[in-house]
């Protein structure tokens, strides 16, 4: 007997079925966005291309607000799904629905004319964009407004773990996407201005459709806007502690693409644009397992069965790693070629390989941890966590800010993310033991000891290997291949438990025979 809960088993098969969905919405979604970017780039050129970079990172500034409630709504909706109260999920949604509808409110008053006195006098634009930065900025702006309004609806999506759904429409989504690129391509129009027009509908159009389809099949999304002073004064602290670290985050990443952009100009925004393209596809892969995990560590901990709470944060964790170093190898020794395979023969920034190397780790450092911050938000405490986490992180703005006024190089940026990262990322992992109880000497043993020798070896394995061969078509599908294998067989040998390597053994069997 293993002694876990019966219902253990079921949770696994949900975990993989959620994961299967989100895989095959990603894998369609890669290959559309890898035309998508390459055609934008086409047609709007490097300096639309930064313009459209820039003015969207001002407004990702207010994602702040966004990803702070619907971690918050979120949190609470799967807690009481766990619980089973059905009472108090409705009262949970309505709620969320007056808050979201009031923060709403408040956002466009203030945003709309801080956004445009600070893209007319602060951001450093090519002569005569001016005005289709500014229907960017308005575009982008209705957009957010929308997603807002949305966000209980989502939520309750992933609360009800209705993976499935969300692949449907994110496949749909990027299908959109990709004929706005071969639109814009040839038309006649400012290619800018109608981007920015086509983007705003679309996601108009996937929010009213998440929020027709949460009414039809949750009766919790039916309620009204309700006023509950003590579920309204949860989800507001919530939110509020979530919400120190979730703007610390944007301001380190959305901020100091505004310093790229003031200190650089717009062609270092396509640069790091570029970068953020390979990122966030590398980044889907990871969220796609993260995504299927984050419900069943919720209800784990909210039902008291804390042992298999803190395994799943632990395998999410090691997975979450596993495939973002996988994925980022074949970069850190091909970039100039994939890059080069991806974007054709666009005139690629000088720089932007190196934007990317950087941005990988960077990328793989933040997310590796997220399972973490999971557990420390299922169970509800989160002042002091986040408290000490946006102190630790928000050092990232101010110390680019200061390397730029010295003169540093533009990529220096990523420095100081990977030197903050370092130090966040062991203590979330301290904290998480000192104050949650999560057992820090299972987190050491089971995913930093077993990821170390992969890593060392891989990188090791992978360098001799391509110094061997000159630049070109075959060194690169060499790389990839034995990049690849070299992950594979020392993430089966060092990563994997006893357990995980027999589970999969199990499986390849069962295909073969």
């Amino acid at each position: 007997m293993s002694g876990k809960p019966s219902g253990i088993s079921e949770n696994s098969r949900r975990i993989a079925k959620n994961t299967m969905a989100l895989y095959v919405r990603m894998f369609i979604l890669m290959i559309i966005s890898l035309f998508t970017a390459r055609i934008v780039l086409h047609a709007l050129g490097v300096q639309d291309r930064g313009v459209y970079e820039a003015v969207g990172s001002f407004v990702s500034l207010m994602g702040i607000i966004s990803s702070s409630f619907s971690s918050s709504i979120s949190r609470f909706l799967t807690v009481e799904i766990g619980k089973g109260d059905h009472d108090a999920l409705r009262k949970v949604f309505g709620n969320s629905k007056a808050l979201i509808l009031l923060i709403a409110v408040i956002v466009l008053l203030v945003a709309e004319p801080i956004g445009i006195w600070y893209v007319s006098h602060v951001m450093s634009l090519p002569p005569g964009r001016g005005t289709a930065a500014q229907w960017v900025f308005q575009f982008s702006i209705i957009t957010f407004a929308f997603n807002l309004l949305c966000v209980p609806y989502t939520a309750s999506i992933f609360a009800h773990e209705r993976m499935s759904i969300y692949a449907w429409v994110g496949i749909a989504e990027g299908i959109f996407k990709l004929l706005i690129a071969i639109a814009i391509k040839y038309s006649t129009f400012d290619k800018l201005i109608l981007y920015s027009l086509l983007l705003c509908s679309v996601s108009i159009l996937v929010r009213l459709f998440y929020s027709i389809y949460c009414k039809h099949n949750f009766q919790e999304s039916r309620a009204g806007i309700h006023w509950d002073r003590e579920y309204f004064g949860k989800m507001v602290s919530f939110a509020g502690w979530n919400g120190v670290a979730n703007g610390v985050f944007i301001l380190n990443t959305q901020g100091v693409t505004q310093l790229l952009n003031i200190y650089f100009g717009v062609v270092h925004n396509t640069m790091r644009g570029l970068a953020l393209n390979v990122e966030n596809m590398v980044k889907q892969f990871i969220s796609n397992v993260l995504t299927a995990f984050v419900p069943q560590i919720t209800k784990s901990y909210a039902s008291g069965n804390m042992n298999y709470c803190h395994e799943l944060v632990c395998k999410s964790s090691k997975y979450a790693f596993l495939i973002g170093f996988s994925l980022s190898l074949p970069f850190f020794f091909e970039a100039d070629a994939l890059l080069h395979l991806w974007l054709g023969n666009t005139d690629v920034p000088e720089g932007t390989s190196l934007f990317t190397k950087l941005g990988l780790i960077c990328m793989i450092l933040d997310i590796s941890l997220n399972p973490v911050s999971t557990y420390v938000n299922a169970s509800g405490n989160i002042k002091k966590y986040y408290l000490m986490v946006s102190i630790v992180s928000a050092f990232v703005f101010p110390l680019t800010w200061l390397l730029y006024r010295l003169g540093m190089p533009s990529y220096t940026i990523y420095f100081s993310f990977i030197g903050v990262y370092l130090i966040m990322d062991g203590i979330k992992v301290f904290f998480s033991w000192k104050h949650y109880g999560f057992p820090i000497h299972k987190y050491i043993q089971e995913v930093i000891l077993r990821l170390l020798p992969v890593i060392t070896l891989s990188l090791l394995a992978t360098f001799i290997f391509w110094r061997h061969f000159s630049a070109g078509i075959p060194r690169l599908l060499f790389v990839l291949a034995f990049g690849t294998l070299c992950t594979g067989i020392f993430s089966f040998l060092f990563a994997l438990t006893k357990g995980e390597r027999a589970f999969l053994i199990d499986k390849i069997r069962s295909r073969i025979l």
